[in-house]
C-alpha cells in the first residue's frame, strides 16, 4: 500500500508554457507518486492564474483544495473546489483557470 501524500516525493515545479498563460503567473509543483506502465499517481499543486489546456491523456481528478475554473473550447465551465471529481478525457481543450491556489490528486493514464 502507498498513501498519496506529498512526504517522501520530490516536488517538481514548472510554470505552463508562455503562449498558453492568459493571465497571472501561475506556478505549478508536483508530487508524483507513482509512475508505472504510463499511470502516474500523485499531488499537483498551482497558483492563481488562467492557461490554455489540451489533453492527450485520460485523468482523474480529485479537489483538495482551492477553486478552479475549467473551460472547454464549446464554452462549457466548470468551477470546481474541495470535494470535487471529474475525468478529463483525450482531445478536452480549453482553459484551466485557478482562481485561489488548487490542489488536486489525479490519476494519468497515457
Amino acid at each position: 500500500m502507498l498513501p498519496v501524500i506529498p512526504e517522501g516525493a520530490q516536488p517538481e515545479t514548472e510554470r505552463p508554457s508562455p503562449e498558453k498563460v492568459i493571465f497571472g503567473d501561475p506556478v505549478f509543483t508536483t508530487w508524483n507518486v507513482e509512475e508505472r506502465d504510463g499511470l502516474y499517481c500523485g499531488i499537483w499543486q498551482a497558483t492563481p492564474g488562467k492557461w490554455r489546456i489540451a489533453y492527450d491523456e485520460w485523468e482523474f481528478c480529485h479537489i483538495l483544495e482551492g477553486v478552479s475554473v475549467i473551460c472547454g473550447d464549446d464554452g462549457e465551465a466548470m468551477t470546481v473546489k474541495a470535494g470535487d471529481s471529474f475525468i478529463l478525457r483525450p482531445g478536452f481543450a480549453g482553459t484551466w483557470e485557478v482562481v485561489e491556489t488548487t490542489r488536486k490528486e489525479y490519476v494519468i493514464r497515457l
